[in-house]
């Protein structure tokens, strides 16, 4: 679909200083009437009143608003002899392909050969007599320094300099002077280019109000649908205005044709805040029916499984968008833990730009497919640090010297006390509403609105998995709470003051009687609960009963009930009531590995195992993984000798090479427990390497030790072993976002006789308990 965008003579006020929304907004209000509507493809044409040749065109508008896709519709019309056929060559160069460009030194000549092969036979001479028109799209994404007060002056194509000074000359009429420029850029980096070397500013302004309705009209040919979504948009004041914005419109339309097209219940959106939390969980939800099989998840569930790669996603966003920054390359997107799979398969969120294929685009460029779409990652990321007080994010981004202020600490005695949160929060809100006007162009404000909108019980709810601080929910409260205790719970959960709405008791040791106490709990008026995970318990038949039951009780507000598994085994105490047996998978078996026992025990040997060639298999590190893929809760336990690791592993860790990829520990996929030849003496996650204190490792001669992991919780805990009793090593705490495989690697000797002959079997090896 093409719907034509207005280009206006001028410029509205204050366009350097608000918030692009802002100005939207207070545009609005304006009235236009005085405005000249021209269009693109007249912009070089003088009015009639007008005696000086428009040479340099200036076109601003917000982001998404439609300046490129005007730049598109000009070159389109050239190029198939429709409109501006005085033009000779038209040429679109990009700032974002000019950034490409660092160091080196071009001619204008080279620039246009590199850019556009196909203008190489085109000499100097034959520039210097053709009518040629540059397009520089995207001003606001440049990387380069324009300095227009720098006095080198370039009047011969042929002479080589910086893009920068290139630039600067064409614009300025030194190169080509009879070049025709046009510049397109947002408002908050129009002012780069000075006013006295602009013959026309004009301003792109978007959907008119009729043009809005012809979208959502030509998008869904059933009527009802588009009529529902034309007469919800005018409902909000900031949904109407935003739609101005063709991008929004694309997102206001999939946001509500999923939710009034499926069985999806809730109010629609009719918040900025709302809009984009919903369009986030759609745009997970179309990433997991695309890449992966599942049953159907709730909205929370659903952005819980994608939490890691999206606060990656948030942290990229928040970080650039502090600098200014709109665009990516893949370096920027591992400083954040991100890969270009991470960030591709999130297509409708993050999306790679182009990818050219000559000497000097070998990297692709990422971007946010609109501003706002950062801005709104940036205000979630902001809000999980917020709420998992991560100290140093916080303290980084608010200008705070943790020195003189303690407000950012984590062991706040007031941490539990409902007033001592709130004012907690307002003080945060408070201290970045000052940040952000603070900006000279408002390039907070949206991101300030968003985080606003976050702290909103309804957007908290939509975006639980990843603005929550999960540990805080009560779960897991103890592990021998049992009957009595859940009994005392429940009394709390009658009370009038009690807004809880999250509550695991898995694994409490719960029989028929606790399963009473907190029925009774539930049918109480005051009850707020809408989880209850009561998993690894044993209701039996009369507690099912009373549960399922009150499931269809209207007075009930629980949503989710989980109650497998269940069984009178859980209720014995202890960690080994949740053993499983685990299976080596042999496809990944190093070659230097070898299995006995029926495949219970690894042993490193000199001579290469003659395995048969598999894609899964570890090629370069001496490791394996067990074919369990685990999602639950997990207890095994290891018998080591010499010096090994044990660990748990998503499954797409790197098979192929010998390096911190591939290395148990050494990246953000594995989490691991090393011994030496008498000790566990440290745990690894992700490079970050913690000693094992020498009390806990060496208090038992056993070279035994135990790993439990309780995947929902993101707990996974290692212990050594002494006769019956667990002496505990070190904890992880984090979030699963994929199902788990318990791995080993058994390394070579450090210390080996040369004197053994190549068949010797190294003393070091896993037996599997």
């Amino acid at each position: 679909m093409y719907t034509e965008l207005y280009i206006t003579e001028g410029q509205s006020e204050e366009v350097h200083t608000q918030h692009e929304v802002r100005q939207l907004e207070t545009a609005s209000k304006m009235d236009a009437l005085h405005d000249a509507p021209i269009r693109c493809q007249d912009i070089f044409k003088a009015l009639p009143d007008q005696q000086r040749p428009i040479r340099v065109v200036l076109t601003n508008g917000v982001a998404g608003v439609g300046k490129t896709f005007s730049v598109q519709k000009f070159t389109l019309d050239w190029a198939e002899g429709l409109e501006n056929q005085h033009v000779s060559v038209v040429v679109l160069l990009s700032f974002r392909e000019l950034n490409l460009i660092t160091d080196e030194q071009y001619s204008l000549l080279e620039l246009l050969h590199v850019f556009h092969p196909t203008l190489q036979k085109v000499t100097a001479e034959k520039l210097a007599v053709s009518q040629l028109l540059f397009i520089f799209d995207g001003l606001d994404e440049s990387r380069l320094s324009l300095d227009f007060t720098n006095r080198k002056l370039l009047s011969d194509v042929t002479q080589k300099s910086s893009v920068s000074q290139l630039l600067t000359n064409l614009i300025q009429g030194n190169l080509l002077p009879s070049a025709f420029v046009w510049i397109t850029s947002r408002p908050a980096a129009a002012n780069q280019i000075p006013p006295t070397c602009v013959d026309r500013l004009t301003e792109a302004r978007g959907f008119t109000d009729a043009q809005k309705e012809e979208y959502f009209r030509r998008r869904f040919s059933d009527e009802e649908l588009s009529s529902r979504i034309i007469s919800h948009m005018k409902t909000s004041r900031s949904l109407h205005i935003m739609c101005s914005i063709p991008v929004f419109c694309w997102i206001t339309a999939t946001v509500l044709e999923h939710m009034l097209t499926t069985e999806q219940r809730g109010e629609l959106p009719k918040t900025l805040t709302d809009m984009y939390s919903h369009f986030l969980l759609v745009q997970t939800k179309r990433k997991k029916n695309k890449y992966h099989e599942g049953h159907e998840t709730s909205p929370q569930e659903l952005t819980e499984a994608d939490r890691e790669v999206l606060l990656k996603l948030g942290r990229l966003a928040f970080e650039h968008l502090e600098r200014g920054n709109i665009m990516f390359y893949q370096e920027d997107l591992e400083q954040c833990g991100l890969d270009v799979t991470e960030a591709s398969v999130y297509s409708g969120v993050c999306t790679e730009i182009f990818k050219r294929e000559c000497e000097i685009f070998q990297k692709p460029v990422y971007c946010f497919v609109h501003l706002s779409i950062q801005e709104f990652l940036a205000a979630v990321y902001m809000f999980h640090c917020h709420t998992n007080r991560k100290s140093e994010v916080l303290e980084d981004f608010l200008g705070i010297d943790r020195n003189e202020d303690e407000e950012y600490d984590d062991d706040d005695d007031n941490d539990d006390d409902d007033d001592a949160g709130n004012s907690f929060l307002d003080d945060f809100l408070e201290i970045v509403m000052y940040k952000s006007l603070q900006s000279k162009n408002g390039h907070l404000d949206l991101f300030v609105r968003f985080l606003h909108g976050l702290c909103l019980e309804s957007n908290q709810r939509l975006l639980r998995g990843l603005t929550e601080n999960r540990p805080a929910i009560i779960q897991n409260v103890v592990n021998n709470l049992k009957d009595s205790g859940v009994k005392l719970l429940s009394e709390g959960l009658k009370s009038p003051h009690c807004t809880l709405e999250t509550l695991s008791l898995s694994g409490c040791l719960i029989s028929e009687e606790g399963c009473t106490s907190l029925a009774s709990a539930l049918s109480s008026n005051p009850s707020h609960l809408r989880e209850l995970d009561l998993s690894y318990n044993h209701p039996g038949d009369s507690g099912m009963k009373l549960l399922l039951a009150g499931l269809k009780d209207p007075g009930w507000r629980l949503d989710t009930l989980r109650v497998e598994p269940a069984g009178v085994q859980w209720l014995r105490p202890g960690l080994r009531k949740y053993s499983c047996q685990l299976t080596i998978d042999t496809n990944t078996v190093n070659t230097n590995l070898q299995l006995s026992d029926n495949n219970r025990k690894v042993t490193h040997v000199e001579e290469v195992q003659s395995y048969p060639d598999h894609p899964d298999r570890f090629d370069g590190s001496f490791q394996l993984l067990c074919r369990n893929g685990l999602t639950g809760r997990c207890y095994w336990e290891v018998e080591w000798k010499g010096w090994s690791d044990v660990s748990l592993s998503y499954r797409r860790i790197r098979r192929k090479g010998n390096n911190q990829k591939c290395w148990f520990g050494w990246n953000d996929l594995s989490w691991s427990l090393w011994f030496n030849d008498t000790d566990p003496y440290s745990v690894s996650y992700n490079k970050i390497i913690t000693p094992i204190s020498s009390s806990s490792s060496s208090s038992s001669v056993s070279n035994r030790v135990a790993v439990y992991v309780d995947c929902p919780a993101g707990t996974l805990s290692f212990y050594r072993v002494s006769s019956d009793t667990l002496i505990h090593l070190h904890t992880f705490n984090t979030t699963f976002t994929q199902t788990l495989y318990p791995g080993f690697r058994v390394h070579p000797g450090q210390s080996i006789n040369q004197s053994i002959n190549q068949s010797f079997i190294r003393h070091m090896q896993v037996a599997l308990q």
